[in-house]
């Protein structure tokens, strides 16, 4: 008899690849990252605006101040076959540029000191260059020819896109109260309903210990500037008159913060939302979280390393189209949809002038996806609430804070005072500003109680009701 072996012959083979298409890695792809120079100096690289404009994607990237990082920094155009190339006559402007605005009237984008026309021809405003450029705006009474546009220093110029004229229309510093340069952080700009609202973002130990509060929310009504909060926030955004909204992002040592105007009574309401990282409270720590559309009449919300779905429309001057789709800790300049596509552009890495001894160079990269994407990420959980060490007066509600969208929910309260509190624990289960009381804590002075909720129980809002003048915390653990 004779034997064979039957076991397969292997041979070596290089395996090559055919397909031309670029490299990703998870929607990451490496080719269209910004990357600054080596330097010196070198500071961050990262993506302050992304903007869809007849027929590509135009990527802004900044640096941290001015001209203070090297090159690197300019315009880019992402074309439809992800090729990427260099506006060439954004070559050298270099700064901090965040702003992006389509002018209706005129069909012309403004984005950064720049402004394109339909056809992609580019003007530049010299004037404009040297400034942080963080928000740009309709005008409230030359809609049809003019924009403003808002330095993080906190000056606002009104620009005519048409000529390219450019005046002083607001110094905030003074209008504010601020503190100019290097003490303030101006972040966003939204024009709607007749009204210009800005936001600075603020916020270091000074302002965890309560003792200054440099952040601004306020607005101007066509007549006077108006300071709707003294604390920090980083975003403005809505659909203008479409839904009768306008949203405003911010915090404090409690929580996470959502300001909303209505139009149907043309008041501004607080509600607060959870934290869902620490690592957002600083100012410098808040790079560019943003309001955006980005699926038909629907807007999403970046907020303390968490996203939201929010709906534009508000019934009966209420809102109640909040809900938490995922946590992250990604520095987000800007997101957009683009071709079928979500988009977001980071700050991934930055030298920091030294600082940061384990980077070389700063860059930063962008992920292509779908919005749904979005619920593959970190689950929804965080922490806040409606008081942090502060005065509570007896028989006046806290402010309403979320509470639909997460699994394990407890309530701790504690009593800072000298004196015992009845604290009264209301829900909103329609989400219009109805609630209704179902439980109470008896919390003595110095002590601190705790309330479970039962596995599963939610609500749109919570808000607490005290019985007693007092001084107390009240945060809620979501997990």
């Amino acid at each position: 008899m004779t034997t064979t072996d039957q076991r397969p012959t292997t041979t070596t083979a290089v395996a090559t690849r055919t397909d031309t298409s670029p490299t990703q890695v998870s929607g990451v792809f490496p080719h269209l990252a910004q990357i600054g120079d080596f330097g010196p100096p070198r500071s961050e690289l990262g993506i302050g605006s992304l903007m869809p404009y007849n027929g590509v994607l135009y990527v802004q990237n900044y640096n941290s101040h001015k001209a203070a990082s090297g090159g690197g920094v300019s315009l880019r155009r992402v074309h439809p076959d992800l090729t990427m190339e260099v506006v060439p006559e954004t070559l050298g402007v270099d700064g901090t540029y965040t702003n992006r605005f389509i002018h209706w009237a005129t069909g012309n984008l403004v984005i950064g000191p720049h402004v394109i026309s339909p056809d992609h021809e580019i003007r530049t405003v010299p004037e404009l260059a040297p400034h942080r450029l963080c928000g740009t705006a309709r005008h409230l009474t030359k809609p049809d020819t003019h924009v403003y546009v808002l330095t993080m220093e906190g000056e606002v110029f009104s620009l005519d896109v048409t000529t390219l004229d450019v005046e002083l229309a607001w110094d905030l510093n003074d209008e504010l109260g601020t503190e100019g340069e290097w003490k303030v952080h101006y972040k966003d700009c939204y024009s709607s309903f007749g009204r210009l609202v800005v936001c600075s973002n603020e916020y270091a130990e000074e302002e965890w210990r309560g003792e200054r509060a440099r952040g601004r929310l306020a607005e101007f009504d066509g007549e006077t500037w108006r300071i709707l909060e003294r604390k920090p926030f980083t975003a403005i955004g809505g659909r203008h008159e479409f839904g009768g909204t306008i949203f405003a992002s911010g915090w404090d040592a409690a929580s996470a913060i959502l300001e909303v105007f209505t139009e149907g009574d043309g008041e501004w309401r607080r509600y607060r939302l959870p934290k869902a990282s620490h690592c957002f409270d600083h100012k410098w720590q808040t790079e560019w979280p943003r309001i955006r559309e980005v699926e038909h009449e629907r807007l999403l919300l970046d907020h303390h390393g968490m996203f939201y779905e929010l709906s534009p429309w508000a019934y009966g001057n209420r809102i109640w189209g909040v809900r938490p789709i995922s946590t992250h800790l990604w520095v987000l300049g800007d997101f957009c949809s683009w071709r079928g596509m979500f988009v977001a552009g980071a700050d991934n890495a930055s030298p920091s002038h030294g600082l940061n001894p384990t980077t070389a160079e700063p860059q930063s990269g962008m992920f292509f996806g779908k919005t749904d994407d979005l619920w593959s990420f970190g689950k929804p959980t965080g922490w806040g609430g409606p008081w942090w060490d502060e005065d509570v007066s007896a028989g006046a509600p806290s402010d309403p804070y979320l509470m639909t969208g997460f699994d394990n929910k407890c309530l701790h309260v504690q009593n800072h005072g000298e004196h015992a509190m009845r604290v009264h624990i209301e829900i909103d289960a329609r989400g219009d500003g109805t609630f209704g009381r179902i439980g109470t804590l008896d919390v003595a002075a110095g002590e601190l109680s705790t309330h479970v909720f039962p596995p599963g129980f939610s609500a749109h809002w919570v808000r607490l009701v005290s019985d007693d003048d007092g001084r107390a915390s009240a945060q809620l653990f979501y997990t």
